[in-house]
């Protein structure tokens, strides 16, 4: 029975893995998964890219030329057609009136001319630094609409043309920096008149707003429109 029992036994032939042999086979280095290649890039997507690259980077750094010098010569004979009537007011209601209206009508000729100078040049008024010019125009003449109903709310309306002559060429001035050189200039000439302004009499403010919304405008709008054209 005992032979018998071993004669069906059946031999282990497969090799036995030492200690040794185990140490071995982890120490060899891991195998490279194969990697794949990145997809090609297409040649017109990648000259497409390239061409939006050059063309933002040259509207960050280039100039906005579309402010109009017409626009600002039309501006001041409205600004002096409004001290002529503002002059002659019977009351202060009569005088603010003239004077925002001349604004509206002023701010409205500002944009359409600087709107069509902008399509005659194939461009829109509010891309690359005509975007920029716009942003940042407004903040500055919004304080001043705070500030005008503020003053005249208190009753102080002596204030307000030095105060809007300062304001604005603060905005011309901000705004100004994306422009021509001719741009901040009248802003610093419109800020210089308003500081004026406001430590002289009252009784002068229709000058100083002839001579600034009206004179400045003009000349400073020759100037822009001799140098930089419309």
């Amino acid at each position: 029975m005992y032979f018998a029992s071993q004669s069906h036994k059946v031999k282990d032939t497969r090799p036995r893995t030492t200690h040794s042999t185990r140490s071995a086979t982890m120490n060899l280095p891991a195998r490279k998964l194969p990697q794949r290649d990145p997809p090609a890039v297409a040649l017109h997507d990648r000259a497409m890219d390239n061409l939006r690259y050059i063309r933002e980077t040259m509207e960050r750094s280039a100039s906005f030329t579309h402010v109009s010098g017409v626009g600002g010569v039309v501006m001041g004979l409205v600004a002096l057609t409004a001290s002529v009537i503002a002059g002659r007011a019977e009351s202060s209601t009569v005088w603010l009136m003239t004077w925002l209206g001349a604004a509206g009508l002023s701010l409205t000729v500002a944009t359409l001319m600087m709107a069509a100078k902008s399509r005659a040049e194939g461009m829109t008024l509010l891309t690359g630094p005509g975007r920029k010019f716009t942003w940042n125009v407004i903040p500055p003449l919004a304080a001043g609409a705070l500030l005008t109903l503020a003053l005249v709310r208190i009753g102080s309306m002596d204030l307000l043309p030095g105060m809007w002559l300062l304001m604005y060429g603060t905005s011309v001035v901000t705004g100004g920096s994306y422009s021509v050189r001719p741009v901040p200039a009248m802003g610093a000439a419109f800020m210089l008149a308003g500081a004026a302004a406001l430590v002289s009499p009252a009784a002068w403010g229709d000058a100083f707003m002839a001579a600034g919304f009206g004179g400045l405008h003009i000349a400073f709008g020759i100037v822009i429109w001799r140098k930089h054209g419309g």
